[in-house]
């Protein structure tokens, strides 16, 4: 079997044609799913609201910028939804040693694994980022270049690569732990702070966002580039090469476990 970009592509879309069938025959939990997120990410909109009811502005950031790194976190996340939701399951499928059956295919054992799953709920997602994003790019006035426009999706892609890149790390865990699941939950508890401005923590946590647990490059130091032109520091610049280190360091990191991976036992 040829296993070129074009035969890799082809797969890809039977695989999420199937994902897709096999969903739709349950189409209310579906919707009570798409709801639910939808509400979640309501909700955190309406806590910046309350918030700035009273605080004018957070060191220094008002609520439209605020809420622009929020809109840009949201639009980051979802490629990570759509396209590597399967991630989350790779803990049950290592505990029962249904992961096995993935590494018996004359194709690469990522790839297989991360296309049997289209989390369309992320499309849910997209559409109120988006919203909220091009509000916030309305209200703090930053004109709409080509230039502008480059750079955002160069920044987003970065950004949406630093985040997959780390939960690729964190499910990678499952392979030799069984809190792998636990490792992940424990990441994308830290993707919340990444709606915030980095400068608002300590030098401690200004460090941890930025060199351990680089949540600074999901959405704060690409948007400085735009909120803050003649402001803006390296780090804004260097968010697509982190995005591309962090991914690549994380799929080698699974891929280096997954072939070790020696089921269950008896």
């Amino acid at each position: 079997m040829k296993t070129d970009l074009k035969s890799y592509i082809k797969i890809y879309f039977m695989l999420i044609t199937q994902d897709f069938k096999s969903k739709m025959q349950y189409r209310a939990d579906f919707l009570i799913s798409l709801a639910a997120m939808l509400a979640t990410n309501f909700t955190g909109l309406i806590s910046f609201w309350l918030i700035f009811r009273t605080i004018p502005a957070i060191k220094g950031f008002s609520y439209n910028e605020i809420l622009f790194i929020y809109g840009f976190s949201l639009l980051a996340s979802v490629p990570m939804q759509l396209f590597f939701d399967n991630l989350w399951q790779l803990g049950d499928y290592c505990m029962n040693g249904n992961f096995l059956r993935y590494c018996f295919k004359p194709v690469n054992i990522f790839f297989y694994y991360v296309s049997e799953t289209f989390d369309a709920k992320g499309l849910g997602q997209l559409a109120f980022g988006l919203i909220m994003f091009i509000y916030a790019w309305i209200r703090t006035g930053i004109p709409v270049t080509a230039g502008n426009i480059a750079v955002l999706l160069l920044m987003m892609f970065g950004a949406s690569m630093s985040l997959i890149g780390l939960m690729i790390m964190s499910s990678a865990f499952s392979f030799v732990s069984l809190y792998g699941n636990s490792m992940m939950s424990f990441m994308i508890r830290f993707r919340d702070y990444s709606r915030y401005p980095v400068s608002i923590f300590n030098p401690v946590f200004k460090f941890l966002f930025t060199f351990i647990i680089p949540m600074g490059f999901l959405a704060f130091y690409p948007s400085l580039y735009f909120l803050r032109p003649g402001d803006h520091n390296l780090m804004s610049l260097l968010t697509p090469i982190a995005g591309i280190i962090i991914f690549y360091l994380g799929y080698k990191l699974w891929i280096w476990l997954a072939v070790r991976y020696a089921g269950t036992g008896t």
